[in-house]
């Protein structure tokens, strides 16, 4: 019986290799359906087989998940075969990640830990030990026992340096970090465990560092979110900058391999003729020895490819070898993301870290040519118009989820960057696409909720409705447990309430600026303190406590000049300084200040900023009796005015200005308990607040700040001074 079953197991690899998978399926489960036995050690193997194939090929999970659970059965009357029951440990851990049960799969990882930890298999055993803490830590961070899960990974840390293996304990390393990114407790911890980071990958030789491409690019991200995070920007864009060029280098070998399996596939081709001549089949065949053996030097693979009961990946979307980042050697092969997504987080950051330099230009195209891409990754996932959050499989959430959010946050940069430009109707546009995501699927995208709602505030300020952008700030901080959140939606509420004018609205504003100004020195980061320093002087200097405000303001653009980097805020610090400077009689001063205010608010295309800073140039011409330079700049002025307006008036005009800005929350289908259940129970761990690119399962780096503080007095700045 052994012979058939063998026959049969040839025929499956003839039939995979085909991509004919249900056949293969077939062939296989003839084995285990048989009415004569065959060994239990044939049906293990068997079974296993059929598990990797439906999770590499299919949706199945709960086909696969029986199986592996019958191999465990027949595993327990068999003494040895270690690898075996590791395999089946293993592959039944990421089944059960994968439906969302947790505690089975946290039960099976244990018995393979105690397994491992027995064995006297040696290396092997280490490895498989090593896999174990790695799913183990995984399993925890769902349930949010943070230090469960680096429990786990400092165990998988000291086995790898037991076995010398640098690269396994870079490995470990890095998901420690990982881990504290997303608790971030103490920052002296984090720090620790970003030296620790530096330490390992430094230890490791250089021409091996050169093979590890997937662990240099977890490292480096994950020092860019801990970077970003503590604002410091400069550093931050020098890793970003390191990893472009990495990741430019790898899509044009890419290109190259395709190139290589292109030829080699036509010359197969012209192979399997059954005419050919000897000496052009010797010829052909030679040149096929060459390309495969410049196909192996590249990649490390035989002709054969990598074979592996090992899927390797989460989410059930196969993929080829070129489209994984793997960070572990088997039987470990970890990937934290496909590559197209750790792509597209990269180029978050580059998008990011060009707005801190006020380089707008390419942005837009460039978010929108990503933006494309994410939607591509989710077509593939089977999430066309009109599929909702039910509709998805339940093993596609936990990678629906990671694109869903990577486009979210590239749409809310969208909006970021268009505001700024004042180009209200994109804005309006990718603004619409946010909602209509986030009411598809409001169960993935929860944590997106006070963001759209804090753009919709964003949005409402920007043309000049005050009172509704308060609405929507409040109600933003109110959906989100995030304290840096909770504290920007105060200070930008605030800020529209000064634009409104009067003294209860004064009185609002400080009611929100003050709890946050107390602990502005809590955050981490001066994301907060330059902000809060911005509006509390703001409010000072309409209440004409000019000196205060000053000391206040002077001290905000130190700050924000030093460790932000970001041009807008500077650019607004400016005007507003130059504005009390007018009003303090320092003409000197004013002049300097407000001419590098509108030079950078030209360089960032913020009109209206400019608007502002020319009518304070107009009123300094007016104080220096200097007629012609205010001449001049009136007309520039009415110039910028007329084309605000514009603008204005064609965001007015849209179908969509009044549902984003009237003071209501977004609806969304309340999902039944079952539907509820079913999308919550994955393996989606969207429960975090959008603080560092969340998307890809941290608690990621704080919300770009490239949207405006203020726009002050829209439709009236040529009308009134500050």
């Amino acid at each position: 019986m052994e012979a058939a079953a063998e026959g049969l197991w040839g025929l499956a690899d003839h039939h995979e290799k085909k991509g004919e998978i249900g056949k293969a399926v077939k062939c296989l489960e003839a084995i285990c359906q048989s009415q004569v036995s065959f060994l239990p050690i044939v049906e293990v193997k068997t079974r296993l087989r059929i598990s990797t194939l439906l999770l590499k090929h299919s949706h199945n999970v709960n086909h696969a998940k029986s199986h592996l659970e019958r191999c465990q059965l027949l595993l327990k009357s068999i003494p040895s075969c270690f690898e075996l029951k590791c395999r089946a440990y293993s592959l039944l851990s990421q089944c059960y990640h994968l439906v969302g049960a947790i505690p089975s799969q946290k039960q099976i990882l244990n018995k393979g830990l105690t397994l491992a930890a027995s064995s006297a298999e040696g290396f092997s055993a280490k490895l498989w030990f090593c896999n174990f803490n790695s799913q183990l830590a995984n399993a925890l961070i769902i349930e949010g026992d943070y230090q469960g899960s680096i429990s786990a990974l400092e165990s998988g840390y000291n086995c790898a340096s037991e076995m010398f293996y640098t690269e396994l304990q870079m490995f470990f390393a890095t998901s420690i970090l990982h881990v504290h990114l997303m608790q971030w407790d103490d920052v002296n911890l984090v720090e620790r465990a970003v030296n620790k980071c530096n330490e390992v990958w430094e230890s490791i030789q250089p021409e091996k560092r050169q093979q590890c491409i997937g662990l240099l690019f977890y490292n480096e991200l994950l020092h860019i979110f801990y970077l970003l995070r503590i604002c410091d920007y400069k550093n931050a864009a020098q890793h970003v900058e390191k990893l472009d060029v990495a990741m430019k280098a790898d899509m044009q070998q890419m290109r190259h391999i395709q190139e290589l399996t292109k030829e080699l596939n036509a010359l197969n081709l012209s192979l399997s003729r059954s005419d050919l001549h000897y000496r052009d089949r010797s010829a052909l065949s030679e040149k096929q020895a060459q390309l495969e053996e410049q196909l192996s030097n590249i990649t490390g693979l035989s002709s054969a490819g990598k074979e592996t009961l090992e899927p390797a990946y989460f989410g059930n979307v196969k993929r080829a070898w070129g489209d994984k980042l793997e960070l572990a050697p088997p039987p470990i092969d970890g990937e934290w993301l496909p590559k197209s997504a750790v792509y597209c987080t990269l180029h978050l950051e580059v998008i990011i870290v060009l707005q801190m330099k006020g380089s707008f230009n390419d942005v837009p195209r460039f978010i929108t040519e990503i933006i494309v891409s994410c939607a591509d990754e989710l077509v593939k996932l089977g999430i066309n118009d009109g599929v909702r959050e039910v509709d998805l499989q339940h093993s596609a959430i936990w990678m629906a989820g990671v694109y869903l959010m990577l486009l979210m946050q590239f749409l809310e940069n969208k909006v970021a960057v268009e505001l700024t430009r004042s180009e209200f109707v994109e804005a309006q546009e990718a603004l619409v696409q946010m909602r209509n995501w986030f009411i598809r699927f409001p169960t993935i995208l929860q944590a997106c909720e006070s963001i759209i709602e804090m753009l919709r505030g964003q949005y409402a300020h920007s043309v000049g409705s005050y009172s509704e952008a308060t609405f929507h700030f409040i109600e933003a901080a109110k959906l989100t447990q995030s304290k840096s959140m909770q504290a920007m939606c105060q200070v930008y509420a605030a800020v529209s309430y000064i634009c409104i004018g009067g003294p209860e609205s004064s009185a609002q504003a400080f009611d929100l600026i003050g709890p946050v100004y107390r602990v502005m020195d809590s955050f981490v980061g001066v994301r907060e303190k330059t902000s809060v320093l911005f509006a509390y002087g703001f409010l000072l200097m309409r209440q004409e406590n000019l000196q205060d405000a000053r000391v206040r303001l002077a001290t905000g653009l130190q700050i924000a000049h030093t460790h932000l980097g970001n041009l807008q805020l500077v650019s607004q610090y400016l005007t507003i300084l130059g504005n009390l400077a007018l009003a303090l009689h320092d003409t000197g001063q004013a002049r300097e200040i407000l001419r590098s205010a509108l030079t950078l608010a030209k360089k960032l295309y913020d009109i209206p900023t400019q608007v502002w800073v020319l009518s304070n140039l107009t009123a300094l011409y007016q104080q220096l009796g200097e007629n012609g330079n205010e001449m001049e700049n009136v007309e520039f002025q009415n110039k910028k005015m007329e084309e605000l307006q514009k603008r204005l008036d064609d965001a007015r005009s849209s179908i969509h200005h009044i549902e984003l800005i009237d003071k209501t929350k977004i609806e969304v289908h309340q999902l039944h308990e079952l539907d509820i259940k079913r999308a919550m129970d994955g393996p989606s761990s969207m429960r975090v607040n959008l603080d560092i690119p969340e998307s890809v399962g941290l608690s990621t780096p704080a919300p770009t700040q490239s949207s405006r503080l203020i726009d002050l007095d829209i439709g009236r700045r040529g009308k009134r001074r500050i």
